[in-house]
C-alpha cells in the first residue's frame, strides 16, 4: 500500500447482504492471506478510518500515512477479529483510534523532549512547580480510574471526550444503538466519578 487511494464512501453492499456481516467475512478471509479480500475491505472501509484518524490528527499527510499503518495493523492482527465481541468495523475503528492517538502523544513526547533542555534551565516559581507537580498526580490517577471502567466503556469515553465526538457519532463508530452508547458513556462517567472520590 504506497498511498491511500480515492475510494468510495464505504457504505455500499451487494443488495441483500448485511454490510457488518460483509465486512467480518472479509476480515476473516484477510487473516488467511487473501489479498483480493483485503483489498475490497480497504475500499469498503478506507473513508471511515481516514475519517477518524483525521478528526483525531488535524494534519491530512499525517492522517493519511496513520491510515496506512492502520492498515497494515489490520492485515496483520485481521486473524484475531472476534464477531462475537463487537462488529469488524468496531473493531478496526477501535484501531485507528488507537494509531491516531499513538501519534499524537508521540508527537508531544518529541516536543517535550525537543524544549527539555529549555525547560530544564528556566527559572521557574514554586507556585508554578507545584501547580504543574499537582496536574501531574491528577492526570495520574485519571490514568489509574480508567483502567477500571471495562474496554467497552473505556473505548465509548475516550471516543466521546478524547476524541470528541458526539454521542451519536460514537454509536456510529462502534455500531451500536445510540442508547446503548450513551449508557456506556454514563455508567462509564459515573464509575470514574466514584473511582476518584468525586461527589455528585
Amino acid at each position: 500500500m504506497a498511498e491511500l487511494r480515492a475510494v468510495p464512501s464505504g457504505d455500499e453492499s451487494p443488495e441483500g447482504v448485511d454490510p457488518n456481516a460483509r465486512l467480518a467475512d472479509l476480515l476473516r478471509q484477510s487473516s488467511w492471506g487473501d489479498e483480493g479480500a483485503f483489498s475490497q475491505l480497504y475500499d469498503a472501509v478506507a473513508p471511515r478510518l481516514y475519517g477518524m484518524v483525521v478528526r483525531v490528527l488535524r494534519d491530512p499527510a499525517q492522517s493519511e500515512e496513520v491510515t496506512q499503518e492502520v492498515f497494515l495493523e489490520i492485515w496483520r492482527q485481521s486473524a484475531r477479529f472476534d464477531p462475537d465481541r463487537g462488529s469488524a468495523l468496531g473493531w478496526m475503528m477501535t484501531i485507528a483510534h488507537r494509531k491516531a492517538v499513538d501519534r499524537v502523544r508521540s508527537a508531544a513526547a518529541a516536543g517535550r523532549r525537543d524544549h527539555g533542555y529549555h525547560e530544564a534551565n528556566q527559572d521557574v516559581d514554586y507556585d508554578s512547580t507545584a501547580e504543574a507537580a499537582q496536574a501531574s498526580l491528577e492526570a495520574e490517577r485519571v490514568r489509574k480510574a480508567l483502567q477500571t471502567l471495562t474496554p467497552a466503556q473505556r473505548g465509548a469515553l475516550e471516543l466521546a471526550f478524547f476524541g470528541g465526538y458526539t454521542h451519536t457519532e460514537v454509536a456510529a463508530m462502534l455500531d451500536l444503538p445510540l442508547g446503548t452508547a450513551k449508557t456506556r458513556i454514563r455508567d462509564g462517567l459515573i464509575r470514574l466519578r466514584d473511582t476518584l472520590g468525586l461527589s455528585s
